[in-house]
């Protein structure tokens, strides 16, 4: 009974949101319209900002945002959370919320790509989001923010206990996620659902394990449904630079099955 109390209060305070900073609005976070600040104009996104098919995103299972603020999360995760949402008041950045499960319900959608529909929608009714497979403090703890003026897509992480590689280090595989997770979302908000084609990694410096990166990416050239993307990973102060990747995402062709 205890218990789930807690539970209960916990998700509570999580919907509400960290102290001093106002609830996220109920508007879609994918609108095309950015949020004027005091005394501006609202004004269009720039095109792209909107993933390409809105239908794909409309019947998403959502439980609760994992992107807001718990308490696994240490001083600098929150630090940098609660500045990001400052610079986002003004529409220049958005947070981009994170659930740990989502599938598109409509089997017209799914039918694009997969031959079996039924069997995908299934499938998919019962997958989870792989960074949000772990429970709270122990695997991936991270925030999203994204800049559509710049094409920048920017990613608060902190790495929990069950992601250890070397002794006291976090795994290389699990940067790589994180830094695949980080460079498909910019990816998906310029152009719609895509996937990735190559990712090329840089390790430079180990990461502690525990602590907190920041990991920043952009587009940095379009053709055709080609997208490069680069993206690298720095300390908080920016004065250690962790790893260094560039990649491939392709934009899926509707006329294409993927299987």
């Amino acid at each position: 009974m205890l218990r789930s109390c807690v539970s209960l209060l916990r998700t509570l305070a999580v919907l509400r949101g960290p102290p001093g900073v106002a609830p996220l609005p109920a508007k879609d976070p994918w609108s095309p319209r950015v949020n004027p600040g005091p005394g501006r104009r609202e004004r269009a996104a720039k095109p792209g900002c909107v993933r390409g098919d809105p239908r794909s995103f409309s019947s998403e299972v959502i439980h609760m945002d994992l992107s807001l603020p718990n308490p696994s999360w240490n001083e600098d995760m929150r630090l940098l959370f609660d500045q990001f949402m400052k610079k986002s008041e003004d529409g220049s950045w958005k947070h981009l919320p994170s659930y740990k499960s989502k599938f598109t319900q409509r089997t017209e959608d799914i039918k694009i790509y997969f031959p079996d529909a039924k069997l995908m929608k299934e499938k998919l009714s019962q997958a989870q989001l792989f960074p949000r497979s772990l429970e709270e403090g122990l695997g991936f703890e991270y925030a999203m923010f994204h800049n559509c003026v710049e094409d920048r897509t920017v990613c608060i992480f902190q790495g929990g206990p069950y992601l250890q590689g070397a002794p006291g280090f976090l795994h290389g595989g699990a940067i790589a996620t994180m830094i695949d997770a980080t460079l498909g979302t910019c990816a998906v908000v310029a152009v719609g659902i895509a996937m990735t084609a190559s990712l090329n990694i840089s390790f430079k410096r180990p990461i502690p394990l525990g602590s907190v990166v920041v990991i920043n990416s952009q587009v940095d050239k379009v053709e055709g449904r080609k997208l490069f993307l680069s993206c690298n990973i720095r300390s908080v102060d920016e004065k250690t630079v962790y790893s260094e990747a560039t990649s491939l995402f392709v934009k899926l062709d509707p006329k294409t099955r993927l299987t």
